[in-house]
């Protein structure tokens, strides 16, 4: 694979950058209601089509005692996609492309290879509005209208070159851009959906994953070391892409969720080991409940509110293929696995919460009890003062 910087793929100036982790994302809003987003760092040597693992591997940081170590998700897995992309069969609205003995010329072309960016930079996007802002920029930024998604082009001419790309727009808050440059992208974010955005995540929590995608004559379609290899001749299937892109949002969605599991187990890892090395946990019955909420607003966020663990409606009524297609790109993110370890987590950290909130009951009775105690004792003495004062033992002179 090719090195990021001859892709183009150059970071912004430090001054638009917030770094948090090794991979730092960037997302500040502006006073109009907008926001700037700088991308993640590629790391020297790194590949163009970095993403961010499903729960980030954290460097120097310790998983608390009982969690399962975060997985590492193989980029190099090869994942073929259904056979139906092969260009055999429409599977929407396929372009009329006559192949030609010419086609193999097209593989290095321009076009041919370009960017897959996923964003989600909000707990979710008003629809309405989003609607209303895109019709009114004009026909081609609004197009087709799923469940869930909003789908449309971006066309700009920067400096006399024209350029256009694909924006699905997810109602809970992700973006999948193909084809925009990295500037692009922020015009997007920043002119189209920002305004849109409700409860827009902050820096730290901006999820960016990044992809390439490879239109190609001869070779099988695929997914590899994070680049989507697809028939040229469906190369306009938008329904293709949005099957694909169904499955990128979700994951980057997962991954939102994921890093506050994270900090939820950083904040916790260290109070098993001081409950057994001390006998206390130094934290107030007020502080564990109010962890308890936390836990609890995660899973339910995840498991309840959330349609990340939910089969798209969209498939509902489409070809299976598109469905087959959703599934395979699934599993190259290891989305079950992922799914699986997260529901794990939170089980553990609701068994070891439940544990402390009884620790914390437990205490609390016992000084219940110790309280009654003393003042048994206090009315003992007294009642014996009241006796000895009764007998003329005591206060006679």
């Amino acid at each position: 694979m090719k090195k990021a910087k001859q892709l183009g793929y150059a970071p912004l100036p430090s001054n638009n950058l917030r770094s948090t982790s090794p991979l730092p994302g960037a997302m500040e809003r502006l006073p109009s209601g907008g926001v700037v987003l700088g991308r993640r760092g590629v790391s020297p040597g790194g590949e163009a089509a970095m993403r961010r693992p499903a729960v980030k591997p954290s460097g120097g940081k310790v998983v608390a005692p009982g969690q399962p170590a975060p997985p590492g998700r193989s980029r190099d897995r090869f994942i073929s996609l259904p056979d139906e992309m092969q260009g055999e069969q429409q599977l929407g609205q396929v372009p009329d492309v006559s192949p030609t003995i010419f086609e193999d010329l097209l593989e290095d072309g321009a076009g041919m290879r370009g960017r897959i960016t996923v964003y989600c930079v909000a707990e979710s996007i008003d629809r309405k509005a989003l609607e209303l802002r895109l019709r009114e920029r004009g026909g081609s930024f609004l197009l087709h209208q799923y469940p869930d998604v909003l789908y449309g082009l971006y066309e700009s001419t920067k400096d006399g070159e024209y350029c256009r790309g694909e924006v699905f727009y997810f109602d809970y808050g992700c973006l999948a851009l193909w084809g925009l440059s990295e500037r692009q992208e922020r015009e997007v974010i920043r002119a189209l959906a920002g305004p849109c955005l409700v409860d827009a995540l902050p820096a730290g929590e901006v999820e960016l994953d990044e992809f390439q995608f490879h239109y190609t004559l001869s070779e099988k379609p695929h997914i590899q070391n994070d680049t989507i290899t697809i028939n040229y001749r469906l190369r306009n299937d938008h329904l293709i892409k949005l099957s694909i892109s169904h499955a990128l949002a979700q994951s980057a969605k997962l991954s939102v969720y994921e890093e506050r599991v994270m900090e939820i187990v950083e904040s916790t890892k260290d109070l098993p080991e001081t409950l057994a090395a001390t006998g206390e946990v130094g934290l107030s019955r007020k502080q564990i409940a109010r962890l308890i909420g936390r836990v609890f607003i995660q899973k339910s966020a995840v498991n309840l509110l959330s349609t990340v663990l939910d089969t798209p409606e969209f498939f509902w009524s489409a070809p299976d293929s598109f469905q087959n297609l959703y599934k395979r790109v699934c599993e190259y993110m290891e989305y079950d696995t992922r799914v699986e370890v997260l529901n794990s987590r939170f089980q553990v950290l609701q068994e070891m919460l439940d544990m402390l909130r009884d620790h914390s009951n437990n205490a609390h009775t016992s000084r219940l009890e110790w309280i009654v105690i003393w003042l048994i004792v206090i009315e003992v003495v007294v009642g014996l003062f009241e006796c000895a004062s009764i007998l003329g033992w005591v206060g006679a002179h």
